[in-house]
């Protein structure tokens, strides 16, 4: 178990859900302060003021919701996302989000998240779910945290201890996720492996060439470069294409 003391911060424009989730924190001998804000302006406010290491974040409120305000601020600390739209119920978060909340809140449910934050080490089946193809993710593309189809990813390529997600508007972001967890997570009957270090979305795939040693050349669309798919990877890729 950890011993870190939260200060939390709940994001949410109704009074009632907010009174609500702080009655329910208020139990917890981990949330060490708990603060609260009504919309974007007045919780960037609070994040200046307080410095929480906790925020449970609202995310369709009127005027701008809770992605506008992950946008507008530099955070480190934890989050976890509370909405009342099963749409918002997001399977996979790259900003630190740890859990969301469906509203209304139960005790039960807040419990699990709690002991998450209490956990030194979270498991992955705990936490992160086999991604669908409608699904979305939300990463930093740039500078700009942004919501992004699993259907416009191009390519994922490593970077070190990172992967760099290439999507088909042309941007690309730095994850802190590993080339295994991407094929361990991402549908198996779009996404293929055809190299240590690449991961291509087969639905951007032009045309596949013999190359050098019996190894194949990939173009895919919106990249200018070809891929080079090794031989332990060409088999693989010949069973998907029948």
């Amino acid at each position: 178990m950890n011993n870190t003391e939260y200060i939390a911060l709940v994001v949410d424009d109704e009074r009632l859900a907010r009174k609500e989730l702080i009655g329910m924190l208020s139990d917890y001998t981990c949330i060490k302060e708990i603060h609260e804000a009504d919309d974007v302006s007045s919780a960037i406010k609070m994040i200046d003021h307080v410095k929480p290491n906790l925020i449970f974040l609202d995310i369709q409120m009127p005027g701008e919701t809770g992605f506008d305000l992950l946008n507008q601020i530099e955070y480190a600390g934890k989050i976890i996302f509370v909405t009342a739209y099963d749409q918002y119920a997001i399977r996979a978060f790259e900003v630190n989000a740890m859990d969301y909340l469906l509203k209304p809140v139960t005790e039960e449910r807040l419990k699990k998240s709690i002991n998450k934050l209490e956990k030194e080490k979270i498991k992955p089946a705990e936490t992160e779910y086999n991604l669908k193809y409608n699904d979305r993710l939300f990463l930093t593309l740039g500078s700009q945290l942004s919501f992004i189809k699993i259907s416009s990813i191009i390519t994922i390529e490593s970077e070190g201890d990172y992967t760099r997600v290439y999507i088909k508007e042309g941007k690309k972001g730095l994850v802190s996720k590993s080339m295994k967890e991407w094929e361990l997570r991402l549908p198996a009957n779009y996404f293929c492996r055809i190299h240590r270090a690449t991961i291509v979305n087969l639905e951007f795939v032009e045309n596949i060439e013999k190359w050098f040693n019996y190894s194949y050349r990939l173009h895919l669309k919106g990249k200018e470069e070809p891929y080079i798919i090794s031989r332990r990877y060409a088999k693989q890729i010949k069973e998907k294409f029948g």
